[in-house]
């Protein structure tokens, strides 16, 4: 016997593709897990803008509480009756306004100045011409 008939005598075949996937997953969390423990913390934040760095903390507070979640399941524990799943929706809540903060910061800005010129221009304004002509008084018959 092959290790490949071990593996799969030992759970069902119709889930064999979904383990391949859970498991290229896996690998790739940890390739990435090593990549980020690679650099210090305090160093990677330096780098950082502060959006950026509350952005990073609260993906990574995310993750960390997503894979105990994960664990939570696997151990048998419904992770919706534990307190892991308020943490995530305070997490969720908290992502949502570092979200609205960068949109705003994205969001264009008025050039008070500039709208004022577009107005004042856009309104028409008589001549002097206009003006004159209109306050001259027509000539037409005279009354006796």
């Amino acid at each position: 016997m092959s290790e490949d008939d071990i593996n799969t005598e030992e759970y069902p075949t119709e889930i064999h593709d979904y383990l391949a996937a859970f498991e290229k997953s896996l690998a790739s969390v940890d390739k990435m897990l090593k990549t980020m423990m690679s650099v210090s913390r305090n160093e990677l934040l330096q780098k950082l803008e502060p959006l950026e760095q509350a952005k990073m903390d609260l993906v990574s507070v995310y993750t960390l509480n997503s894979m105990f979640w994960v664990y939570l399941a696997t151990q048998g524990i419904n992770p919706k009756e534990h307190p892991v799943k308020q943490e995530l929706e305070r997490i969720r809540t908290y992502m949502n306004k570092v979200k609205e903060i960068a949109d705003k910061k994205k969001a264009s800005k008025l050039d008070k100045g500039a709208a004022s010129r577009f107005v004042r221009n856009a309104l028409w304004e008589p001549n002097a011409e206009n003006e004159n002509t209109s306050k001259t008084p027509a000539k037409g018959k005279k009354r006796k």
